[in-house]
């Protein structure tokens, strides 16, 4: 085999820090690009073709990352919404950022950031770009400080709550601080239901949110055609409706297509259908990219904000091969599916085994604008690993998790320490495992491995700033 075909060989699903010639990050850019960055909601990372799944068909996000670069230790900010986008939106992780938990605010909504919080929209925004939010925000509602129009973005559609945005056919979509009335009959709990009667299912389907989140994106992207945008499209899929009755969370959808005639139940009808429709909205984007001729001027990248949470016998399949779910600290609730596209700069067909995580996107999105990173960010930039370029690595990466207990966890060298029930001194207990050998968490080495707790049990404080709205550490 002559060198060349060696060198291609080697380069094949690896990270191509070891494989092409080194130049400078700006050198290799070019001009300033357009960012898309969509997030599935609860989607696993096994739920996408790419990554394994052997029942749900996803070809478009399969082809973008044929096409693309895939991360196979990519880590969402923690294992459920609002804190993994507060670390998303502020590049902290939830030891810093100020949303650490899903806490509900009066008169709706959750807990809003705070003002004067520098996001990664303040910062494009200030740089000249375009920026806008289509889907679900879950970080302040109109008319407080968490409210998008004032945390960096030009214009925003979908929903501010994220308990509204359990059900994918609203009576009504927020645009701007104005209601959007929607032509679907929805049933509202009661105000005794912890919702306060803010949840809602759908008994008559005419508009579906995420036919209207694309519609805006394609038509945003259209409009900005000659400007740098940035397009944050959190989308809704596959997230349940916990409002719903039993067996029907996961029918907020106009059709089961492709998967009317399988031998499934309708829940999981329900969660592929979604996961499809989405990923057939992942293809008009990109083809709309091409038709204005923005393709090789725009990065798209595609993730999820937590680990999956699927129905029945999809529980099993979405988050393998780790594990646990959504709302645990195993890897099944915090490693998620990571996709980047950018024609002429990524390689096609690449993969990379580099941690990185939600509070890495600020420095990243920092460097593609040209921009310097603030400091309060915890993110390395995972640009250069992007372009094939030298990547530097992050010492530790560390999570809370403020419910069930509280829960800690802490990565170094693929050595994770988990600490579970952390309110509750006489509960507290300690999990260490070998992510190398021990994908699966499932070999406790906490009592025969004390030197090496020894050495990451005291990265919980380090890594932990006091919050007055979440305490964790007695």
């Amino acid at each position: 085999m002559n060198s060349n075909l060696i060198n291609i060989a080697l380069c094949a699903g690896l990270a191509l820090s070891s494989c092409q010639p080194e130049k400078s990050v700006a050198d290799a850019m070019g001009a300033r690009p357009n960012i898309i960055y969509i997030m599935a909601d609860d989607m696993g990372y096994n739920d996408l073709g790419c990554y394994g799944a052997p029942r749900i068909q996803t070809p478009n996000i399969d082809q973008m990352a044929a096409e693309g670069i895939m991360f196979t230790q990519h880590y969402a900010g923690t294992s459920v919404c609002a804190p993994s986008r507060s670390a998303l939106m502020t590049g902290q992780q939830t030891g810093h950022t100020p949303i650490r938990g899903n806490m509900q605010w009066e008169p709706y909504g959750q807990l809003p950031l705070p003002e004067n919080t520098v996001t990664i929209a303040s910062l494009l925004q200030d740089a000249g770009y375009a920026t806008t939010l289509i889907g679900k925000w879950g970080l302040g509602v109109e008319g407080t400080s968490g409210d998008p129009l004032s945390q960096g973005f030009d214009s925003y559609f979908g929903y501010l709550c994220q308990v509204l945005a359990h059900n994918h056919a609203h009576a009504y979509l927020m645009e701007n601080g104005k209601k959007i009335e929607l032509d679907n009959e929805v049933v509202w709990t009661d105000t005794s239901h912890w919702t306060n009667g803010l949840g809602s299912y759908p008994v008559e389907i005419n508009q579906f949110s995420q036919e209207l989140f694309t519609e805006k994106a394609l038509d945003f992207i259209e409009e900005n055609r000659n400007n740098p945008f940035f397009l944050y499209f959190p989308v809704i899929i596959p997230h349940d409706n916990g409002e719903a009755p039993q067996g029907k969370r996961y029918s907020d959808i106009p059709s089961f297509e492709p998967y009317e005639g399988k031998d499934w139940t309708e829940s999981e009808k329900g969660y592929a259908a979604m996961i499809t429709y989405l990923d057939n909205d992942v293809g008009k984007i990109l083809n709309k990219l091409k038709e204005l001729g923005l393709d090789e001027n725009t990065i798209v990248i595609f993730t999820s904000d937590n680990g999956g949470d699927s129905p029945g016998s999809f529980h099993d399949e979405s988050n393998q091969p780790f594990r646990g779910h959504k709302r645990d600290l195993y890897e099944g609730g915090i490693r998620i599916p990571f996709i980047a596209r950018w024609p002429g700069k990524i390689q096609s067909g690449t993969k990379t085994g580099h941690a990185s995580a939600f509070w890495d996107f600020m420095p990243t999105a920092c460097d593609l604008a040209g921009i310097e990173t603030p400091e309060i960010s915890d993110g390395i930039s995972y640009l250069p690993v992007l372009l094939g370029q030298s990547q530097e690595k992050h010492d530790h990466l560390y999570f809370e998790f403020h419910e069930q207990g509280g829960k800690q966890a802490v990565i170094r060298d693929n050595w994770k320490l988990i600490r579970l029930d952390v309110k509750d001194p006489e509960k507290t207990r300690l999990e260490l495992y070998n992510l190398e050998n021990d994908i699966n968490e499932q070999n406790n080495l906490a009592d025969v491995m004390p030197e090496k707790i020894a050495e990451l049990f005291p990265l919980f404080e380090e890594n932990h700033v006091e919050s007055p709205f979440f305490e964790l550490i007695p």
